[in-house]
């Protein structure tokens, strides 16, 4: 049997209530505790919060969100779909996830990326023409630090550190990191020099045209020297109803308002019923009754050969009692079906 992990990722985005209008967002974030706690108790392995600064989102200090998960679980690992790397700091976040660590009893992972979002960068003071500089420096500060050992290191992008040790140490001596790649090649190279696990962010179009990444990987992890049996992991939206109708029905009205805003923004065309319901045949999209995305996400691992799928499984103004569903369903039909199809 291939051994594969299965995580829900989240990124607290604003639901709707009952009477079909915006919930506040302390009651998001409860809500999303709530999520947590209920994959913790039906066995899911990892749950992940992305972080935002926008307002359509609630989760902007994921740490905090995912402290308050810790106090309530047992074994879930808890983790970040992504930590905005460029526009933090390197030092605070090794400490805020080793007081993560602590307190969860060595759960606490990290995934650093640069983020699908911008907004970051003009509310904490970065200039977006830095954009590759930033990442590119704090990901080799990162990996130093991660050593838990003395760091000297000097750059351009923060001021230089010369054998500077971090508070607090973690009792294993290792925060397992990840870097989240939407497509880079030179993302997937970097990742493989300094040693980190890969995450592939597959959001848009089929996910086995991402298996050139894979190899990619691969073949830098070798060349690099570093081990070669590092995990890839899969982020990638879906949900799950009790039947492929009711899943898509469910989700449309919410998706079309996320996408048509998101579209806005960048200047992407309206997006209509025909393009959704492409994406959810053969797209990105592993949405569908319990059976069929079972099928989907087992097909997607084999593809692409990763020992770890995560299930965005929030989407827009989706309602939590929706969510919540779709949690019971991933955990209790979705993932024992995805292990028998790979034995």
């Amino acid at each position: 049997m291939i051994m594969v992990e299965f995580g829900l990722d989240t990124f607290g985005d604003v639901t709707a209530g009952p009477d079909r209008k915006r919930l506040p967002y302390a009651q998001v974030i409860r809500n999303v505790v709530e999520q947590a706690v209920l994959a913790d108790r039906l066995g899911v392995d990892a749950f992940g919060l992305g972080e935002h600064h926008r307002d359509d989102f609630a989760v902007s200090a994921p740490e905090i969100v995912l402290a308050a998960i810790a106090s309530r679980t047992e074994r879930i690992r808890l983790g970040t779909a992504v930590t905005v790397l460029s526009s933090d700091d390197p030092v605070r976040v090794f400490e805020r996830f080793a007081t993560l660590d602590a307190v969860s009893g060595g759960r606490a992972e990290i995934t650093l990326g640069r983020g699908s979002f911008t907004e970051s960068f003009p509310l904490f003071g970065f200039d977006l023409t830095d954009y590759d500089q930033l990442f590119a420096e704090k990901v080799e500060l990162m990996a130093r630090l991660l050593t838990e050992g003395p760091v000297t290191w000097a750059g351009k992008v923060r001021a230089a550190l010369k054998e500077q040790q971090v508070y607090p140490k973690t009792e294993s001596g290792h925060i397992r990191t990840w870097i989240g790649v939407g497509g880079s090649p030179e993302s997937v190279i970097r990742c493989a020099e300094y040693g980190f696990p890969l995450v592939l962010a597959i959001i848009g179009g089929a996910p086995a045209r991402f298996a050139p990444y894979v190899d990619l990987y691969r073949r830098a992890l070798k060349e690099f020297g570093q081990p070669e049996d590092l995990p890839v992991a899969v982020h990638s939206p879906g949900f799950v109803a009790e039947t492929d109708a009711e899943a898509a029905e469910q989700l449309w009205p919410h998706v079309r308002v996320m996408m048509n805003r998101i579209g806005r923004e960048r200047g992407w065309p309206p997006l209509t019923r025909d393009r959704f319901e492409a994406d959810i045949h053969s797209g990105a999209w592993h949405a569908g009754s319990p059976e069929t995305v079972a099928q989907k996400i087992a097909k997607t691992i084999q593809d692409l050969g990763v020992q770890r799928f995560d299930l965005k499984y929030s989407a827009g103004t989706l309602p939590h009692e929706l969510q919540t569903k779709a949690i019971e369903l991933y955990a209790t039909q979705v993932v024992p079906r995805v292990k028998e199809l790979l034995a």
